[in-house]
């Protein structure tokens, strides 16, 4: 349990007075309005693919983690897919549209930007947070203006139901944040009662990438989400955070400047569980500088180019890697030795050590043809409490961003 009048934040980075004096405001408010009663752990997450991707990203999925297919469902626009890692860890919504032609402001936003276009319906929706009343969370925060998708607002009518809200698109991340109040092991306790069955075919693919994971050892050794990152411009960070904060019951944890890599990565996590997998880390990385002002001082900025590239989005999502040795080949380098032998590519090798002293291995894979987000995986040794080391970040973020960059007609690079 975590008290936020007395926490003492984490890290180096300077915030501004405007962010340290509505920080405990935020704070205040949450409590006042029931929010920390109203609202819990992170159910789920979900994400958005083309559509015909959502076989191949179930296949990818369960070769390069613990997530497995338990239920499946049809709206008007789309086919819905539910998974599950560990019972109390946060399940996977994957969404298909039914039609190559579908389109929602998700697509027109990816539009915009280069490196996202040629995927127009692929990203991350957003985190999904049990609550007790959907309609109590949007009572509670509709008087803070935070807005809520109504019947007739959006094409995807999974966004407003009975039992699953969301918000409309944050203006700082792109993210929505949405709400339940059901257990999540099957749709139709969302109303989802149009069922459908994969394809033989379909089915086979997936148990074959099952079947890859276990025979290379892999099975068991990930395990849930560690955490997820989003990028957002410089002149945001504080907003994005504030409002996130403002819409579900975590704290700011603290920031730390990567100096090397001109950005800083600032990290909220939820107070009251006792291992962050069951309600994973959300972390927001931002450049220190605007991108016409860093004109001026040409440093490093891959964070501001990735943003100016897909613009605002989730960037990775991190998974777990339990702590152990194969021999003695730490289990990190095991797996992503693995994976790499079934197609996986990683952007660097992994970064970090892991000897006698609690510390964490880290390394990122190339971004999914499908959903455009990388995965992390992430190995805390010796029972490292630390949440990441500046030297780890630095050299990831530069791996990433040397695989995103821009270069036609020497735009955005």
């Amino acid at each position: 349990m975590i008290d936020l009048k007395t926490y003492q934040l984490k890290g180096d980075k300077q915030n501004s007075e405007f962010f340290e004096s509505y920080l405990p405001r935020v704070y205040e408010r949450r409590e006042q309005s029931g929010l920390d009663e109203l609202v819990g752990e992170m159910a789920a997450v979900a994400i958005q693919v083309e559509h015909g991707d959502a076989i191949k990203y179930l296949a990818e999925l369960a070769v390069m983690g613990p997530y497995r297919l338990i239920d499946t469902a049809l709206t008007d626009t789309h086919r819905v897919f539910l998974l599950r890692s560990q019972p109390e860890f946060p399940r996977m919504i994957v969404l298909e549209p039914l039609s190559q032609n579908y389109e929602d402001e998700t697509t027109r936003w990816n539009e915009l930007y280069p490196l996202s276009k040629h995927k127009p319906n692929a990203r991350y929706i957003g985190e999904v947070y049990s609550c007790t009343s959907v309609s109590a969370v949007r009572d509670a925060l509709e008087p803070q203006n935070i807005r809520f998708v109504y019947p007739g607002d959006q094409e995807n009518s999974l966004f407003c139901m009975d039992h699953l809200g969301f918000t409309f698109l944050s203006d700082f991340t792109y993210n929505r944040v949405g709400y339940t109040d059901v257990e999540l092991d099957e749709l139709g306790a969302l109303g989802l009662t149009d069922g459908f069955s994969l394809a033989p075919d379909d089915r086979d693919v997936i148990d074959a990438a099952i079947e890859r994971q276990v025979a290379h050892d892999v099975a068991g050794k990930v395990l849930g989400l560690d955490h997820m990152a989003t990028r957002v411009l410089a002149g945001e960070r504080e907003d994005a955070i504030l409002e996130y904060l403002t819409m579900v019951p975590y704290y700011f944890w603290g920031a730390y400047n990567i100096s090397e890599m001109n950005s800083s990565t600032n990290v909220t996590r939820h107070p009251n569980v006792d291992d962050d997998k069951k309600s994973p880390a959300r972390v927001f990385t931002a450049n220190n500088t605007p991108s016409f002002v860093n004109s001026f001082d040409q440093l490093p900025m891959p964070t501001e180019d990735f943003v100016r590239n897909f613009g605002r989005r989730m960037h990775h999502l991190a998974f777990a890697v339990l702590d152990g040795h194969v021999v003695d080949e730490k289990n990190v380098d095991y797996v992503v030795r693995q994976l790499s032998t079934l197609g996986t590519d990683f952007l660097a090798h992994v970064v970090g050590e892991c000897k006698d002293e609690p510390n964490l291995k880290q390394i990122f894979s190339k971004s999914s043809a499908y959903s455009l987000l990388i995965t992390e995986y992430v190995e805390r040794c010796h029972g490292y409490e630390g949440f990441f080391t500046r030297n780890n970040v630095a050299a990831l973020t530069e791996a990433a961003g040397a695989a995103e960059r821009y270069d036609h007609g020497h735009v955005f690079d």
